[in-house]
């Protein structure tokens, strides 16, 4: 069977292969762990279409497994760009794919895809959807205070609220893509009843997600190894990922525990080491952050990380008493997957699709807002020390993004959408 994927980014095989130079490091996140799958135990022929400013034609190179069609980034994806349809009518013309995969619905460029490829054997992914995340892109912060807060960065790059007006433009284009689209895969009740309630006809497989390798190779968390009274976000960058929440949370957690410490991967917002440099990068939501860290006096208590590799990852995991999901909205977020995996105890906001991966402890979901209620879990959790259990959970996520068991699921999509013709 040939595939042919449409992804969001292009991967690092082909980007070390476009420059000429390099080595791959890592094993880079899920997506390139299905394609490898795909390809080694499904016998697949996959090929990969992506956008990006490395090159400047149309430019199809072979790696280990996977064929590479890079399209130029040209006039971008702002805005809809019908140039993308001409690339991907190209790219069709020469690898006649018996099934079309688009991995995304976030942006303009896949609905150039589908118009390209037809709907009758393409499939459409569902990972975020801006369509619903849009609405809560403030995330509780007013107009008033976004512009209150707005930084040199934010007036030549934009800040949250010109971010929130991009996000509903490319609603726009997502919605029209599902209203046009035959078959999607999601994996959550969430994307399930929102790909509903734009069109209802459209044919719905649910499909779990491989994670990272090293999550799967890695020894189980393990209390008395871990700095106890500390707390591990894995993003923050943008009020979506509700770090100001937590901070506020925090608060009234110290008050039972002065020893919390709150470990922060991902770039560090407040550019602390960055001097003068700050002043042109740090953003209107790090300036928001970084006034709630001095209000509540936390400066000693929270630590930015700065990026962290999959290994790095599994690190910090390990470290943290509890792995803590605060966003205001998310679908399926495979850091929680990933804590999950590795039996680490983790405490989430009942928001989009987080219930569905926190089936059976309940007791740690808590409203996004609502940082008392968190405040509570949090404490409750340091409380319990060593007897705290997250044997069930590890269980289920283990089921959930079993490979084997993803992999077959995909491959079964691939081939009820070919016997469907």
């Amino acid at each position: 069977m040939r595939v042919l994927w449409i992804s969001n980014i292009t991967f690092p095989e082909a980007i070390i292969l476009i420059k000429g130079s390099g080595e791959i490091k890592g094993s880079g996140g899920w997506l390139i762990g299905l394609a490898d799958a795909l390809t080694i135990n499904e016998g697949i022929d996959l090929h990969i279409a992506s956008i990006s400013d490395l090159v400047h034609d149309l430019t199809t190179i072979s790696g280990r497994s996977i064929t590479y069609h890079i399209i130029p980034h040209g006039k971008g994806d702002k805005k809809y760009n019908t140039e993308y349809e001409k690339y991907y009518l190209r790219i069709l013309d020469v690898v006649e794919p018996d099934i079309v995969h688009i991995h995304g619905t976030e942006y303009p460029h896949s609905l150039a895809a589908l118009k390209a490829c037809g709907r009758e054997k393409t499939v459409v992914s569902i990972q975020g959807m801006v369509s619903v995340i849009a609405r809560y892109n403030l995330a509780g912060i007013s107009k008033w205070e976004a512009v209150k807060n707005l930084t040199i960065h934010d007036l030549i790059r934009g800040g949250i609220i010109r971010q929130q007006k991009r996000m509903f433009h490319n609603a726009f284009y997502e919605e029209e893509l599902l209203h046009e689209a035959k078959y999607v895969i999601g994996r959550t009740s969430f994307d399930r009843q929102h790909t509903w309630a734009i069109n209802p006809d459209i044919h719905y497989y649910h499909c779990d997600e491989i994670l990272r390798k090293e999550f799967y190779e890695s020894d189980s968390w393990n209390y008395n190894k871990c700095i106890p009274h500390s707390i591990f976000l894995s993003q923050s960058s943008t009020p979506i990922k509700g770090l100001h929440k937590v901070i506020e949370a925090l608060r009234l957690v110290i008050k039972q525990y002065p020893d919390i410490q709150l470990r922060v991967a991902g770039q560090d917002i407040l550019h602390s080491d960055e001097g003068w440099k700050a002043c042109f990068r740090m953003t209107g939501y790090g300036k928001i952050i970084k006034k709630l860290i001095s209000k509540y006096n936390l400066q000693s208590h929270i630590t930015f990380l700065g990026r962290q590799n999959a290994l790095d990852m599994v690190k910090e995991y390990h470290r943290a008493n509890i792995f803590l999901c605060p966003s205001i909205i998310e679908n399926s977020p495979n850091s929680l997957g990933e804590a999950q995996l590795l039996g680490v105890p983790c405490i989430g906001a009942y928001v989009g699709g987080v219930p569905d991966m926190m089936l059976g402890d309940e007791s740690h979901l808590y409203r996004y807002d609502d940082v008392e209620m968190l405040a509570y879990k949090i404490c409750d959790i340091f409380d319990k020390n060593n007897s705290f259990s997250t044997e069930s959970m590890q269980r289920s996520a283990q089921t959930r993004h079993n490979p084997e068991r993803c992999i077959d699921c995909v491959s079964k999509v691939y081939n009820i959408i070919l016997n469907k013709e």
